[in-house]
């Protein structure tokens, strides 16, 4: 039996099984798991020839694509450690991820390259710069000569194990500063192998890659990548017609969107009668999902074809999911949250009183009971077990329990009485008032059913303690001076109506929220509660 340690290894071991399925498929080009696995095994050879060795870091700038699945796996192979940023997240933070890393080498597109040149961003340690495409800078590589020269310089690859560092991956940054998540191989391949598991994909399958990082897990699956025509750092603003048009034409079975995504989907498939019956099921997650959005999505599907709602982060993927049959049958529950289902299989969870205190090792006596609110932490091989040069960020959010590095996810959860889990929202956005304690996303539930209403939120303005509760209102459209009036008198009576609501006393009407640049689906509450403030001013 081969040894199989790392998602490349797996690769190799599809592209024996299958050379000539295709592995991955876009307008720049298509290859068979026979040509990837060959490309990156060249690539491989040909990176450990410009001065690279195994153990660097790499940043990771090239558009969603061949060539993006092909520089992975060769990384992969050669023990080089990808640094994956999302460009959307805005110039400081992106400089600050990348001179945090501090890499030796960048594979990017020419405008990424030369931006960094111009910059002089990691100037102190970046010494390689492999250009995919043309006109790099002066002494950047052609990431093309690079495939090509590899397959006649046969170098001996180094033994990449399972324990070893297969990438740091950012956060998005949508709460707090990003945040580099150290992935081993081993995790990573595990995280593949339980959403195989847990959702039944099958060696066969099609994938529509609208979150480009997802469609590393394909060759894992033996599934193809269908990479759409799009801009993927906005996948809110995806044109529904390509998207569509991409699944009919390759007989997509597996899909991965964003609720902003999945929401245009669906909402003009619905319109026009559209329906996609090659699809087996759709998973959707970033930010938590609208009743509406799976009640579309789902009328889109066929036979047993569901959407699921898997939860999770960068930091431990997947930790929970649920249908979007199951989720709907329950209904909402305005007050008590949003459910996220059950732990996926190899996945252990505990529910913690809410506590910003560090917690080195794992402490029972902060469990809480069943139906009260706390926060997440999560035990599993898919689970990170650090963060990158951050020895503050691993004590307050990483803990030990029997030799086991646990993940606190910073969520705040309480658990039904079919062991269910519900999300209120993140940790750090609750709002403490004088006399209780608000948590935005259980509560803004009630606001959404409200047919004027596309979403809200629901910030605290002042300091933990004695803020201020304060609901920001984004309308389905434009309102009249007197619509807004009308809508405002409607959403306070039903603030009024509920005792732990009965302090909002101030609504805000804007006519769009800061979202995340991952999803474009989370809303960006710090962001939103500086602009209410800004208001007053």
């Amino acid at each position: 039996m081969p040894r199989i340690e790392t998602v490349a290894d797996v690769l190799r071991e599809t592209a024996a099984q299958a050379p000539e399925r295709a592995a991955v498929i876009s307008r720049r080009g298509s290859l068979t798991f026979a040509e990837l696995d060959r490309q990156a095994d060249s690539l491989a050879q040909a990176l450990l020839g410009t001065g690279l060795e195994p153990g660097d870091r790499v940043v990771l700038l090239v558009t969603p694509g061949p060539e993006m699945l092909v520089t992975a796996f060769a990384m992969a192979r050669s023990g080089l450690i990808p640094v994956l940023v999302d460009p959307g997240m805005g110039r400081s933070n992106l400089r600050r991820c990348i001179e945090e890393s501090g890499p030796k080498g960048m594979v990017g597109v020419p405008q990424a390259v030369w931006a960094l040149r111009l910059l002089r961003w990691a100037s102190d340690s970046l010494r390689v710069w492999i250009t995919v495409g043309n006109l790099g800078p002066p002494n950047s590589r052609s990431w093309r000569t690079l495939v090509v020269g590899g397959k006649t310089e046969r170098r001996s690859l180094p033994l990449v194990t399972g324990a070893d560092p297969a990438a740091v991956a950012f956060t998005s940054g949508s709460t707090g500063p990003p945040k580099g998540v150290v992935y081993t191989h081993g995790m990573f391949l595990c995280q593949a192998r339980i959403l195989q598991r847990t959702f039944g994909v099958q060696s066969g399958e099609v994938d529509l890659a609208t979150f480009p990082l997802f469609a590393l897990f394909d060759p894992v699956w033996g599934a193809t990548s269908v990479f759409p025509r799009m801009d993927f750092t906005r996948p809110g603003k995806a044109d529904p017609v390509e998207i569509a048009g991409a699944i009919r034409r390759h007989n997509v079975t597996h899909m991965f969107a964003s609720p902003a995504l999945l929401g245009r989907l669906g909402a003009w498939a619905v319109e026009r009668g559209v329906r996609f019956p090659t699809l087996r099921r759709v998973l959707c997650a970033g930010a938590p999902v609208s009743d509406l959005v799976l009640e579309q999505s789902r009328s889109v599907l066929q036979g047993e074809a569901d959407v699921h709602t898997p939860y999770g982060a960068t930091e431990a993927l997947p930790v929970t999911t649920i249908s979007a049959g199951e989720r709907l049958h329950l209904g909402s529950r305005p007050g008590f949250g949003v459910c996220i289902g059950r732990p996926v299989e190899g996945v252990e969870v505990e529910v913690i009183r809410i506590t910003d205190e560090c917690l080195p090792t794992w402490d029972g006596s902060l469990r809480v009971k069943a139906g009260d609110v706390g926060e997440l932490v999560v035990w599993g091989e898919n689970v990170s077990s650090s963060y990158y040069r951050r020895p503050e960020a691993d004590r307050s959010a990483k803990t030990l329990r029997g030799g086991r590095i646990g993940h606190r996810m910073g969520d705040l959860v309480r658990t039904d009485e079919a062991g269910r889990l519900w999300f209120c929202g993140r940790k750090s956005h609750r709002v403490t008032t004088a006399e209780t304690t608000l948590f935005p996303v259980a509560w803004e539930l009630m606001f959404n059913a409200h047919e004027a209403v596309k979403r809200s939120a629901l910030v605290g303005i002042g300091l933990p303690g004695n803020q201020e509760p304060v609901l920001c209102v984004e309308p389905k459209r434009r309102l009249s001076r007197r619509e807004r009036e009308t809508l405002t008198r409607e959403l306070s009576a039903l603030a009024a109506a509920e005792v732990a609501t009965r302090s909002i006393q101030r609504i805000v009407f804007l006519r769009d929220f800061p979202v995340d640049p991952r999803h474009n689906a989370k809303i960006l509450r710090e962001r939103l509660a500086e602009r209410v403030q800004e208001e007053e001013r």
